[in-house]
């Protein structure tokens, strides 16, 4: 669906000329995947706006939070918790501990396994985050009455949810256990 652009934070207009150009591939937009495709471009460039002040990106900003809400956590365990394979995460990981947010060191015996902790400034970056967090929530899902909100949500997060096998990279609540 094609809107005309948007000034930061807020809602463009839906109206009937935009739905009957949003229906002129009726093919391509009854399917769940394109639609997916389309929802995570818009949703990124919400959050893009969102967050330009705080200077992360999607994956880099789920890492941080994954690793606030688990200091200690090992990369590989991250890794399944914000569903990117190993390598990603853990280069995505060298390049924050660059920037000075992560600090990673070497966990037990095993010279592979880092774990890895917020610096004073990741956990500063992720406390500027929660504003830009909240509009950013708040911005895709505003077309959407509170009650739809609610249901889509519950909705995405199912499909998920029962999709997670499916994926490249599943969510595991744990390394090596692939959740679902």
């Amino acid at each position: 669906m094609s809107t005309t652009p948007s000034k930061k934070g807020k809602q463009p207009e839906f109206n009937a000329a935009q739905e009957s150009e949003f229906r002129a591939l009726p093919f391509l937009v009854g399917q769940p995947g394109h639609l997916a495709r389309r929802f995570h471009q818009i949703a990124v460039s919400i959050f893009c706006e969102e967050f330009a002040r705080i200077d992360v990106t999607p994956v880099q900003y789920a890492i941080l939070c994954a690793i606030h809400d688990q200091p200690g956590i090992d990369q590989v365990t991250l890794a399944g918790l914000v569903a990117l394979d190993t390598s990603t995460s853990a280069s995505v990981c060298a390049r924050m501990e660059e920037r000075g947010l992560v600090r990673r060191a070497q966990s037990g015996g095993d010279r592979r396994k880092k774990s890895l902790a917020l610096t004073e400034a990741g956990r500063l970056l992720v406390r500027q985050s929660a504003e830009c967090a909240t509009r950013l929530n708040a911005r895709v899902l505003a077309p959407l009455q509170i009650a739809e909100q609610e249901t889509f949500m519950r909705l995405l997060e199912r499909l998920v949810d029962m999709n997670n096998a499916l994926s490249r990279a599943p969510y595991q609540a744990e390394a090596g256990a692939p959740h679902r």
